[in-house]
């Protein structure tokens, strides 16, 4: 049923509601509706719907002066549509377009009999680019054009929002399901967590304390139940495999156990397995060495927990930690969910959603983890404390995360001496470690740490400067890194001429290739040796004959 009202009240309620032309929102004048409502490709009805669909969805009015939005109406002389046929036609040459808010209000006016169409156009579904005319469109400004690579790829991209698989009830499971140790565990988690609810959690019976916790529903057990705190013969009620794989990978050793719910007991007991002792690191000027152990116990729960609260438990796999003679490395199913690790080191993101919610929840109320995005925060910050390399993500591998901590340092004096003698915060200690490792690092860290002193070389041939060299007494690996000045090669040329008259291109190869910095690849130092020799023929020092063979020039 059409809308009435005047024209002066149609133009304000129009005004009120779409008041301006933007990526959401296009205005129309429309003189002959029945061959622009399925005509040109990208001057139609059916482009401009695909166009506002794949972006955050909209409106097209149709029946006003675009720039204006004074009412011109619609010509619907011979026009065999009404809004209720032109929805089907639309769904009919819009690929992919949703049904589900799309129509089309119809306003008359009651004064000039005018006619005024706004077709409402839902956002295009997740991962599917809404297409007219074979081809899916965008507006940019007045204009519309094919779509961009950056937009489609932001839409075939796009997280497909799911139920929490980890809220969901299981009907058939009782509390017998629950591992009593679990239980007092999960108690004695929660009171640390709310020492001012201590004394009354305390009183609860466990049906209540478990609601309490988040860890059931209205005392009915949920997955997040059975995984933190079930028993495991009661682990088919996931469906899912529910595993902790741990493996030893060593040179002189190979071993491994598989451990199952409930995930709050499991952790520590792969805590156990892990061999973690004290290592030394001797200062200079002391005789007595600083001791730190090889793992930080924080740390590795740390990684374990996230496994549990971040795992994409809808692909049914398991979490593998694999510990190696100087790493200890965390695997689990799914990409980061809110941003990346990066994010996360300074500890001043706080994520904004959780594949798990409902657990992750749980595992807060426990004192497993937190959700103010400090966990990576300070995974990095003990390592730096600790002297050691910093914490690695892969990203390999799109859709799992692997985590791994390193158990030595990649170099005793430069790791002590850089952290204690040298003012850096955690994100220069964390660069620092990026060029150590030979990681690249942007731009704008580049000119950071040049700024500092802290490098030096050539992108991407980064080395530690001779500052840090020579607090940490690496002056020798500072020299190989970077190398003599100029004037020394040109001298060893000039020398070499003087004792045997003449050397070909390969003689002076053979000369420098191994006193060139080692920063250079075999490329760069030939073409280094080249340009010295192009250096000493401008000076007029030396010359090449027909045969390309190099000469001392008479002075």
């Amino acid at each position: 049923m059409a809308h009435r009202m005047t024209e002066p009240e149609l133009r304000e309620f129009l005004i009120q509601n779409f008041p301006k032309e933007d990526i959401n929102c296009e205005w129309k004048e429309m003189k002959n509706l029945k061959n622009s409502f399925n005509g040109h490709e990208g001057e139609d009805v059916m482009s401009y719907v695909s166009a506002i669909a794949n972006m955050e969805g909209g409106h097209l009015v149709i029946g006003v002066e675009d720039k204006t939005l004074n009412i011109v109406g619609t010509d619907l002389t011979n026009f065999n549509l009404d809004s209720d046929s032109a929805v089907l036609k639309i769904k009919e040459n819009c690929t992919n377009v949703s049904s589900e808010g799309l129509f089309i209000d119809d306003y008359e006016t009651t004064d000039t009999n005018k006619t005024v169409w706004v077709i409402h156009i839902p956002k295009h579904l997740p991962r599917k680019p809404v297409y007219a005319h074979k081809k899916s469109w965008q507006r940019i400004k007045d204009s519309l054009v094919y779509l961009t690579r950056e937009r489609e790829d932001a839409i075939l991209n796009e997280e497909i929002l799911q139920t929490d698989w980890s809220a969901q009830i299981i009907s058939n499971a009782t509390l017998n399901d629950l591992d009593p140790k679990a239980i007092e565990q999960a108690l004695k988690g929660f009171c640390e967590r709310y020492p001012d609810r201590a004394d009354d959690a305390r009183k609860w019976d466990t049906a209540t304390f478990l609601d309490k916790a988040k860890l059931t529903i209205n005392h009915q057990i949920t997955r997040t139940a059975i995984l933190l705190l079930g028993k495991e013969e009661a682990v088919h009620h996931l469906g899912h495999i529910a595993q902790i794989v741990w493996r030893l990978r060593t040179e002189k050793e190979n071993a491994g156990e598989i451990f199952s719910v409930p995930f709050l007991l499991s952790t520590s007991r792969i805590m156990e397995k892990i061999r973690n002792y004290r290592i030394k690191i001797f200062p200079n000027n002391s005789l007595i060495p600083a001791e730190i152990w090889k793992y930080d116990t924080k740390t590795i729960l740390e990684g374990l927990h996230n496994c549990i609260a971040h795992q994409d438990y809808s692909r049914n796999e398991r979490i593998v930690v694999t510990e190696e003679q100087e790493q200890l490395s965390f695997e689990n199913a799914g990409a980061f969910y809110d941003g990346s690790y990066e994010d996360y080191i300074e500890g001043c993101k706080t994520p904004k959603r959780y594949r798990n919610m409902f657990l992750v929840q749980a595992m807060v109320n426990l004192k497993m983890i937190d959700t103010q995005g400090y966990g990576i925060h300070e995974m990095f910050k003990r390592q730096k404390d600790r002297f050691l390399p910093m914490p690695d993500y892969d990203k390999s591998q799109e859709n799992y995360v692997k985590l791994t901590i390193p158990g030595q340092v990649i170099n005793q004096e430069y790791s002590l001496l850089l952290i204690e003698n040298v003012n850096i915060d955690l994100m220069t200690a964390v660069l620092l470690d990026n060029v150590q490792k030979g990681k690249p690092i942007k731009d704008n860290a580049i000119a950071l740490l040049r700024k500092m002193k802290l490098i030096e070389g050539r992108k991407p041939h980064f080395h530690i400067s001779k500052k840090i060299a020579e607090v940490s007494h690496q002056e020798v690996e500072y020299t190989n890194l970077k190398g003599f000045d100029d004037q020394y090669y040109r001298d060893l040329i000039l020398k070499a001429l003087k004792q045997h008259q003449n050397l070909k291109r390969t003689g002076f190869d053979k000369l420098l290739m191994n006193k060139l910095p080692n920063v250079l690849n075999e490329e760069q130092k030939k073409n280094k040796i080249g340009n010295l020799l192009k250096q000493l023929r401008m000076d007029k020092k030396i010359y090449a004959d027909n045969h390309r063979v190099w000469h001392l020039r008479k002075e």
